[in-house]
């Protein structure tokens, strides 16, 4: 059984805590891969690329949902411990398969510092000298996997030992967040089919990079999960609402802060190529305002290079100049520092246990402050 003593509201992401959520999903993949052995060899690379993914990560996910908990119930002795550990890593068996899904659309090339789901398909197609298309059996699989992390996560959701009524509170927030991390998904792949916006519409280009925002990343990953946790804790309607805008503006923070890294973070760090977001053609908060405030050169820049999948090392520099020189990357850095000001308000007038307060306060310097 787990020790809770892991769970230290100044140190929210320790490795002791990552660590456990790390052996929990090893137990579980464990007990999954007698069921993929069962239904024949081939299915071994899947079982295999599943715990090189889950391996990863920063837990940030399982552990807002720990601390919704905290916040609710306060801390938890060992025997709710160990059923609330596995419902919160389910967390990132859901989280693994968006970033799978992710990597499919925008044909990224690596995460968390290896190659991509699609990418190890596509090499394992090769090594097999397998017939066909090695590339379309490499988005097939990847595709097939992410899937199958999807079933894997409501698995252990269910699987975790919660008592059945304690799961029910927190089943519909569960539901809402798999719809919206989908719709807000397909929301992403419509605005980059969008051209650039003049000045004149710069409200609407930050309206719709907020939505995007919103439904992709500020729910799924800071408002939802604590949420969770919060009714696996009985927490009521107020502590539900309290959590909602306090997710909301941390979230956002969260995602503008990974909008930064994808453009100015270090490889060797965040496990993404640096500029990947460029060649992608993200239109990020970041993209919306440099766009409305650069010169004309730099929107000459910003036309002909974002979204070039051939882009070059010098092409990256190129437009990292324009994101600097157009006052995009400190506008982006101060509406980090002003959503992490308003998530900070949102729990102060929220009653809720104080150690739980204190666990949640530091999660939300932890997400804005990050440098991966």
């Amino acid at each position: 059984m787990t020790n809770p003593a892991v769970l230290d509201p100044g140190h929210p992401l320790a490795p002791e805590f990552q660590s456990a959520v790390a052996a929990e999903l090893r137990r579980f993949l464990t007990g999954q891969g007698a069921v993929l052995s069962a239904m024949g060899p081939e299915l071994e690379p899947v079982q295999e690329m599943a715990a090189r993914l889950l391996q990863g990560g920063k837990r940030v996910r399982p552990a807002f949902c720990v601390w919704g908990y905290v916040a609710a119930a306060g801390l938890p002795d060992d025997a709710a411990y160990a059923s609330l550990l596995p419902a919160a890593a389910s967390l990132d068996v859901l989280h693994v398969s968006a970033l799978i899904h992710d990597d499919v659309m925008d044909a990224s090339d690596l995460r968390r510092g290896q190659p991509s789901a699609h990418r190890q398909f596509e090499s394992l197609h090769a090594e097999a000298d397998w017939l066909g298309d090695g590339a379309g059996f490499g988005r097939a699989a990847a595709i097939l996997l992410g899937d199958l992390l999807v079933m894997w996560s409501a698995e252990l959701l269910e699987g975790s030992g919660l008592d059945p009524a304690v799961l029910a509170r927190a089943r519909p927030v569960v539901e809402a967040m798999r719809i919206e991390v989908t719709c807000g998904q397909y929301l992403d792949v419509v605005a980059q089919t969008r051209p650039l916006l003049a000045d004149a519409d710069v409200v609407v280009a930050l309206d719709e990079a907020n939505r995007v925002v919103e439904y992709k990343s500020a729910r799924y990953t800071v408002q939802r999960p604590s949420q969770i946790g919060a009714a696996l804790g009985g927490g009521g309607r107020e502590l539900h609402d309290g959590l909602a805008a306090f997710g909301s503006p941390i979230g956002r923070a969260f995602q503008f802060r990974d909008d930064l890294l994808g453009v100015f973070g270090d490889t060797d760090v965040t496990g993404k190529p640096a500029g990947d977001d460029l060649r992608e053609g993200k239109r990020t908060v970041l993209v919306a305002h440099a766009f409305a405030h650069a010169d004309p050169a730099g929107r000459r820049v910003l036309t002909r290079r974002l979204g070039d999948p051939a882009l070059d090392a010098a092409g990256v520099v190129q437009l990292q100049e324009v994101l600097v020189s157009s006052g995009a990357r400190d506008a982006v850095e101060a509406m980090i520092a002003e959503g992490h000001e308003r998530a900070l308000t949102a729990l102060s007038r929220t009653e809720m246990t104080e150690v739980g307060r204190a666990g949640l306060t530091a999660l939300a310097a932890a997400a804005v402050r990050r440098s991966f």
